[in-house]
């Protein structure tokens, strides 16, 4: 299916292409949005893909939202309550709160959620290992007694990956096997019979939808979600050029990531918006996987790391705007609170080609196929792909590149089999900022070995900090241990650092209401 083909169907049909007027109204109640990739699954627990993220905010409910700052507020909860001592949490629904298909939201589908989504979020399990029980004592009520006391609970049940969804498919599926079906309570619905696969996503308003009532916060997915556009269609463009081209003709209203090659150009159109929403920005991620040969060596990793400079990654994808560009780059986003200069002297260092070699003959690296997987599908994991991979080419590497597009890595990275059977060594990703404010969030630096984020990497020490984390007393604590916690991970290598940078969107300047953070269909209006 052609690009103009897709466009068509998305606005209107055949009928609707041979009458204008039927074809404003229908642009007028019709928000299209060119995302940054296409899903390849819509489970939020199963996969922390970005792309799903944005499905899941668009068509789900949370119990807590949290504003820009990253606090939590009500959202799906008229209210909460928490005991004296700290140990009891009880939460009372909003009235009003109905899924897709006409059935009431009750207690028990939030808790069915809850759980699922605890046993792999990373925040989520170390609420689950500090929860006795979490029950549903009445369809209005949520109950959660715990162990200890946890400040972050309100913070765990306001991510994505607790997306409340009916007790018959959180219930009844496991956290490792993906959703049967997308049936949420949110401001929009999924349609299911207008899903293209490597095209098109088309959401329709959910009528039904009660949002919190305005005068409170109203920020990031904090606050009111109301849904000003009949249908939300998003039309997949990997190739640049042409998501520039349907921007500036105005058969889109906003994409979700210009390439910043392009930003020079769509400059030029006094009609279009470009703007960072996500001051956090991303930090680029070279993945290992821990459980096969050769990166099961942590002398192996470290070779790897060598070899590899952060400003040579991000020159190439970002170059274009230098300033966007921030490196060097730690565990935590540049400029965070957490964020810190612990082993930027050895970073300095990196990019050593020569030293890499000795590395890999140290670790007794015999010329083994590595598998990498590089997406061509978005052009910021392809750009820092190509310039990694070189790098482990000339380090002596003997890689097999398997570029694919994303939704294929989304699908493949999940797999632990053996290199024979459809395994992999390498991926590339980036780390949202969001995730990687601190240990609470972060993923890619947790080291609880099988229940680790893909990669698997067994890291006793990086969780035994993780938790005295949890306990520190005060902000001077926390960055104390935080510290060693970056010192750790340059010596352990659970991922390759590739750099950060910060990115923009671009719209019409006739929306408002597009909100900070990742991008959020509600609230969303022509103005």
């Amino acid at each position: 299916m052609r690009r103009r083909d897709i466009l068509k169907t998305a606005l209107a049909g055949t009928a609707a292409l041979a009458a204008p007027s039927v074809v404003r109204a229908q642009n007028a109640s019709t928000l299209r949005f060119v995302p940054h990739a296409d899903p390849s699954s819509l489970d939020p627990v199963w996969t922390t893909a970005d792309i799903t993220r944005n499905v899941s905010l668009t068509v789900f409910d949370t119990l807590y939202g949290v504003d820009k700052e990253g606090n939590p507020h009500p959202q799906m909860l008229a209210g909460a309550t928490l005991s004296s001592d700290g140990l009891t949490w009880e939460g009372t629904l909003r009235d009003g709160l109905k899924f897709h298909d006409g059935t009431p939201v009750l207690a028990r589908d939030a808790v069915a959620s809850v759980n699922r989504a605890f046993k792999r979020d990373a925040l989520g399990q170390a609420a689950a290992a500090r929860m006795n029980e979490m029950t549903a004592p009445s369809d209005k009520t949520i109950r959660i007694r715990l162990k200890t006391k946890f400040g972050l609970l309100p913070t765990a049940l306001s991510a994505y990956t607790t997306a409340v969804m009916p007790e018959r498919i959180a219930g009844k599926t496991d956290a490792n096997t993906q959703i049967p079906e997308v049936m949420g309570s949110g401001p929009y619905k999924f349609k299911a019979d207008e899903r293209i696969p490597g095209a098109r996503i088309v959401f329709e308003r959910n009528a039904a939808y009660v949002p919190r009532p305005a005068g409170g916060v109203d920020s990031f997915t904090a606050g009111p979600k109301v849904p000003h556009f009949e249908r939300v269609v998003w039309t997949i463009m990997p190739d640049p050029a042409t998501a520039m081209s349907a921007l500036l003709n105005n058969e889109i209203d906003w994409w979700e990531n210009p390439t910043i090659d392009l930003i020079p150009a769509l400059k030029k159109d006094r009609r279009l918006v470009l703007e960072n929403k996500d001051p956090a920005g991303s930090i680029g991620c070279l993945r290992f996987n821990h459980l096969l040969p050769p990166f099961d060596n942590v002398k192996m990793r470290q070779a790897v790391q060598t070899a590899i400079n952060q400003r040579d990654v991000m020159e190439a994808v970002a170059g274009a705007e230098p300033s966007m560009i921030r490196v060097p780059a730690g565990l935590f986003i540049p400029g965070s609170p957490l964020a810190n200069d612990e082993g930027f002297d050895r970073v300095a260092k990196w990019g050593n080609i020569e030293l890499a070699k000795k590395q890999l003959a140290e670790a007794g690296y015999k010329g083994e196929r590595i598998v990498v997987l590089s997406a061509t599908s978005i052009p910021s994991i392809w750009a820092e792909a190509q310039v990694a991979n070189d790098v482990l080419k000339r380090m002596g590497l003997n890689i097999d590149v398997v570029a694919v597009e994303w939704g294929t890595v989304v699908q493949r990275r999940a797999s632990t089999e053996t290199i024979d059977k459809g395994g992999w060594n390498i991926f590339y990703t980036y780390l949202g900022g969001a995730g990687n404010l601190s240990p609470a969030s972060m993923s890619a630096a947790r080291g609880n070995g099988r229940r680790a984020w893909f990669g698997w990497p067994d890291m006793p020490k990086m969780e035994a900090l993780r938790d005295k984390w949890f306990e520190a007393p005060d902000m001077a604590a926390q960055k104390a241990l935080v510290r060693q916690m970056q010192a750790l991970a340059w010596d352990e290598v659970p991922y390759v650092n590739l750099g950060s940078y910060v990115g923009v969107t671009g719209y019409f300047n006739y929306l408002k209401g597009i909100r900070d953070g990742f991008p959020q269909m509600y609230g969303v209006r022509r103005g």
